[in-house]
């Protein structure tokens, strides 16, 4: 077979097949591709097409969804995906954030970081008159767009916003602030949660119908180097029981359930695979665990999605780079569920070429 470069020419991309990866029902030649978010400066070729959307189109028109949704799916077909994700910015919520130039940007743009101190809301009045957005008041066109537009072959993963512990904890109410709530104000903790969980659970039922959607690839870090954020009897309280409905809701409609979460996990893994039930996990470091060595683990359990360390991504040499991709590879594909790509996802700051150089090693890779 001709050695496959990206962007890809030609490319085939097949849904039904990586669906079958993912619930274990065939082992493929090679891991198909995945990846939780792509930054539009991974393609040079589409990057000046997103910089005219974004200069000649106010954010949230009709008219800037269409085009970029249509752009997005140039952007996963080109570099070998089965589907495209779309995730962010359906459901709007108030937060407090701190703005910085962004250092990676080919362009001017800013970085916002998260008030992990105190966010907007600290009290019950707070509570009371925080602007909480209405699902009813969605608007699905992007997703619409991306639906009628997607080529044969073509899936779609949808994600409304941060997950159902990030958003508490990391819009609402700040780190800090919800740390002292968990002891001194529970009931104010189990509200902001229930609010929370009933509006990103109710924009997964506006969009379960959806024609073309695979699944739902939620992101919700809940853990750090060492373990959990918050102990893991809180998130099997006020956390976990929104990701099995979701998790339900999806099987119910023949969809998927994928997992990205950050950090050390181990405490809740059990409760991940075995209650809530989610199809895949993604988002592995090496300082925490290899995700070779989490395959080994878990691989006979739950199927495995990406693990390509960020840090070895970004700067590592390319003999070594190579090397270690392909020992990922080796490992993870044995016995199958595995898709292979990133550990976390392709931020504007990893390089292009090292990008090109994992994809290009995914996609020529037999067994």
């Amino acid at each position: 077979m001709p050695y496959l470069r990206v962007p890809l020419t030609n490319p085939k991309p097949d849904i039904e097949a990586f669906c079958k990866v993912i619930r274990r029902q065939m082992i493929p030649k090679r891991p198909p591709l995945v990846e939780f978010a792509i930054s539009d400066e991974a393609n040079p070729e589409l990057r000046g097409n997103f910089y005219k959307l974004n200069a000649t189109y106010k954010e949230g028109s009709r008219e800037f969804k269409e085009i970029w949704a249509k752009l997005s799916i140039e952007l996963w077909l080109s570099f070998g995906y089965d589907y495209i994700h779309l995730g962010g910015g359906q459901l709007k919520f108030e937060r407090k954030s701190r703005i910085t130039g962004d250092t990676a940007s080919k362009g001017n743009d800013e970085r916002s970081w998260t008030e992990e101190g105190k966010g907007p809301i600290s009290s019950w009045e707070d509570f009371e008159k925080y602007p909480w957005p209405s699902v009813r008041d969605v608007d699905l066109y992007a997703y619409e767009v991306a639906s009628k537009n997607l080529p044969d072959g073509m899936g779609m993963f949808a994600r409304p916003t941060f997950g159902f512990f990030e958003l508490p904890m990391d819009v609402l109410m700040g780190y800090e602030t919800l740390s002292y709530a968990i002891y001194d104000q529970p009931d104010l903790i189990e509200a902001v949660f229930n609010k929370a969980g009933e509006l990103i659970y109710e924009f997964y039922r506006k969009l379960a119908g959806l024609d073309k959607l695979t699944g739902f690839f939620q992101g919700d870090d809940m853990g750090f180097k060492t373990a959990t954020l918050v102990p893991p009897d809180f998130l099997r309280k006020h956390v976990l029981p929104w990701h099995k409905k979701t998790a339900k809701l999806a099987h119910d409609n023949g969809l998927l359930y994928l997992l990205h979460s950050c950090g050390q996990l181990e405490a809740i893994m059990d409760d991940l695979i075995d209650d809530v039930e989610i199809d895949a996990k993604h988002s592995y470091e090496d300082a925490i665990t290899p995700v070779t060595e989490f395959k080994k683990k878990y691989g006979k359990r739950i199927t495995i999605l990406g693990g390509v360390d960020m840090d070895i991504l970004c700067r590592a040499p390319e003999d070594k780079l190579r090397a270690y991709l392909r020992n990922i590879l080796d490992v993870c594909s044995q016995g199958g569920g595995y898709a292979f790509g990133s550990g976390n996802s392709i931020a504007n700051y990893v390089p292009v070429k090292n990008y090109k150089l994992m994809i290009e090693e995914g996609l020529n890779y037999r067994k």
